[in-house]
């Protein structure tokens, strides 16, 4: 139950808190990974550390070449892409009136237009195969906004459309599409959050406190399994009641 010996998985964004979480699991789980990032050091220390069933990618999401050359390259190496997690994200916050044209245009590039691109580039040989998972990662504020964060909530937003309408064209096939909105959980993104902040946004989590990286993690374990095929276009919040949608 819950194997994944013989997947590839595909996880972009690996030297995250969150990514390095779910690569961890998905390692554990029998996977073999292709890790994709912009910060090298991290991604070595990272396959350092699971040492074996690892191979790096550095990437920009930000470019469409780069985007299939991610894809080529790691189809070249393990012959196929079984799971594909779009974690890779960014932000640019700002009020709505003081965001620039290029705060707006690189949060949606990385954050919606490079799962797109990946997702359309992927599925080519899942459909092929008759078998695949993909499973996005959102956020809270996609469902409930955030001030100061427009260009961002819409992007992840974006993904909840983006997951249902591409599960809908690819159940058929075997392959689902899901997707994960974390809440509050413990990362360098949140570590900016000032602490009067942090500890007034904590008293609104039902269950008292923020959550942890592996604990989206093993969500995005179970969705890459074949346990979890009859689940599909399906937007799993993972915020301690926070949001209750």
């Amino acid at each position: 139950m819950f194997d994944l010996n013989g997947k590839a998985a595909l996880v972009t964004g690996a030297t995250g808190a969150i990514g390095g979480a779910i690569a961890r699991t998905l390692h554990e789980m029998g996977a073999t990974l292709a890790l994709s990032g912009t910060k090298v050091s991290n991604l070595e220390s990272l396959a350092n550390e699971l040492k074996n069933r690892v191979q790096l990618f550095a990437c920009n999401l930000n470019s469409a070449e780069a985007i299939q050359n991610l894809i080529t390259n790691v189809e070249n190496i393990f012959g196929k892409i079984d799971i594909l997690v779009n974690n890779a994200g960014i932000t640019r916050d700002n009020l709505m009136m003081r965001m620039t044209d290029e705060a707006w245009e690189d949060v949606m590039t990385v954050n919606l237009e490079a799962p797109f691109r990946l997702m359309r580039g992927v599925s080519k040989k899942m459909i092929r195969n008759r078998w695949g998972r993909i499973i996005n990662i959102s956020s809270v504020v996609g469902a409930v906004g955030n001030a100061g964060q427009t260009n961002y909530a819409a992007a992840k937003s974006g993904l909840f459309g983006l997951t249902k309408s591409a599960a809908l064209e690819l159940a058929s096939r075997n392959i689902t599409v899901n997707c994960i909105a974390p809440g509050f959980i413990v990362s360098p993104m949140s570590d900016k959050i000032p602490d009067a902040m942090k500890e007034s946004l904590q008293k609104k989590i039902p269950v008292g406190r923020i959550g942890n990286p592996q604990e989206v993690a093993a969500a995005v374990g179970f969705l890459s399994t074949e346990e979890a095929s009859y689940i599909t276009g399906h937007i799993l919040h993972v915020n301690g009641g926070l949001a209750m949608i």
